[in-house]
């Protein structure tokens, strides 16, 4: 297997994580935020592993620009969120 076979494999299998468990998750979260809720620790938890882990694939990312324009949205999701959960703590 080259690397661009194995790095094709990889980021399918982020694909798959991010649209079956990942995005709902995520959307679930926005939407007790826009409803004026506090995050509670998992929900941080889930917020900081997902941050973790977008910094362990950006190497993969920045070798395949095709994928960018979604990971540039899910940033603006992640910071909307965080922006949010800040103003519901004041």
């Amino acid at each position: 297997m080259n690397e661009l076979e194995k790095e094709t494999g990889i980021i399918m299998a982020l694909l798959q994580r991010l649209e079956q468990q990942r995005l709902p998750a995520i959307l679930a979260i926005k939407k007790k935020v826009d409803q004026g809720e506090r995050l509670e620790d998992h929900d941080i938890d889930f917020l900081k592993q997902m941050f973790a882990d977008a910094n362990k694939i950006k190497p993969i990312i920045d070798k395949h620009p095709e994928y960018q324009d979604l990971v540039a949205q899910l940033i603006s999701l992640y910071q909307e969120i965080t922006s949010k959960a800040l103003e519901n703590e004041n």
